[in-house]
């Protein structure tokens, strides 16, 4: 059954609403949902009519989508789910899907290691999980690290279509320093994720410097459809080239860092490194080792360093090292 991106839109919106069992949903509820959600994805006025939504419903509750949704009516005039838990994003895969995906997954796993796809490593291992655990129904195999209560995930699919799209956007937003929040005009260039937070990079105008926002500040987003977007040939590998973290700093705070770290924790930092400019310099006599790297010297620096406690010692340079110990410092007054 072909399905367009408008009935994909009403149906997801229509799911998020009834999955909220703190609110009770009438029909209109709904209306005005969907409407707001096709108006918010696709920038422009869509009259969804109460037949629409009736049939959604129907559609919802049927097998011809493959959802059978347990939607229910109580009190003669609200809509829920039978089940609190349910979600249509929850259905079980099909035997179809699951030999489509194995068959997907085979094919994947013979590029895997030509550069072109060496990225597409994780998300292979990740394809074979999900099969692997739908076919026998064992527990997961690959468990990802997730925090489900980030404020933030709802505007992903917003931004990455504005982006896509080159929307101007209008974005009230409210920093943890702010009391108020304030309305930005914002050119968005690429969504960024670091520590498991969110990011959405780009200009306020043409002659203001690249700023980032915290998807978990955004309060809403809106278009404006009036600006042209910004000709500009952003590119986020070579912006953060030299960054550890979201915090790109001016050309003075881009300095070699040089740092010892322990014997026990030397293996770690030789598997995962710091930055991708990291060298080793030597091995100390104690089987410890000293690198070097040339990065910003920003906040997220510091909290790495910081993390790994008594077990790394900052060598140069000399700004950073009192930074560091004047911080400990403080940590030890604590105590």
């Amino acid at each position: 059954m072909a399905l367009n991106k408008n009935a994909l839109i009403r149906y997801k919106t229509i799911d998020k609403c009834l999955q909220n069992i703190y609110r009770k949903w009438t029909l209109d509820d709904l209306i005005t949902a969907c409407s707001d959600a096709l108006y918010e994805y696709e920038g422009r006025e869509v009259n969804v009519s109460k037949r629409t939504v009736q049939l959604d419903i129907q559609l919802m509750r049927s097998d011809k989508l493959g959802y059978n949704a347990p939607i229910e009516v109580y009190e003669k005039k609200y809509y829920r789910y039978e089940h609190p838990n349910y979600s249509i994003t929850d259905i079980p895969i099909t035997e179809n899907d699951m030999n489509v995906l194995s068959e997907t997954v085979e094919m994947l796993r013979q590029f895997k290691d030509f550069s072109l796809f060496s990225e597409l490593g994780g998300i292979i291992q990740r394809l074979e999980d999900k099969v692997y655990t739908e076919k026998t129904h064992q527990s997961s195999i690959i468990h990802l690290d997730k925090n489900e209560r980030l404020k933030g995930l709802e505007h992903l699919d917003v931004l990455y279509q504005a982006i896509l799209k080159k929307l101007v956007l209008k974005i009230s937003y409210q920093s943890f320093k702010a009391r108020h929040p304030s309305v930005l005009i914002f050119h968005p260039f690429i969504l960024k994720e670091f520590n498991n937070r969110w990011f959405l990079v780009g200009k306020n105008a043409a002659d203001k410097p690249i700023i980032t926002l915290a998807l978990d500040r955004i309060i809403s987003i809106d278009y404006d459809l009036e600006i042209p977007f910004l000709k500009e040939d952003f590119d986020g590998d070579s912006y953060y080239e030299s960054t550890i973290g979201v915090t790109v700093l001016n050309e003075e705070q881009l300095q070699e860092v040089v740092i010892k770290v322990d014997h026990k924790n030397a293996p770690y930092v030789l598997t995962k490194p710091f930055h991708s400019s990291q060298e080793l310099v030597e091995k100390t006599p104690d089987n410890g080792i000293v690198f070097k790297m040339k990065v910003h010297l920003n906040f997220e620096l510091e909290r790495l360093i910081l993390g790994f406690g008594d077990s790394i010692e900052v060598l140069q340079p000399r700004q950073l090292r009192k930074r560091i110990r004047k911080k400990l410092e403080r940590a030890l007054e604590k105590y």
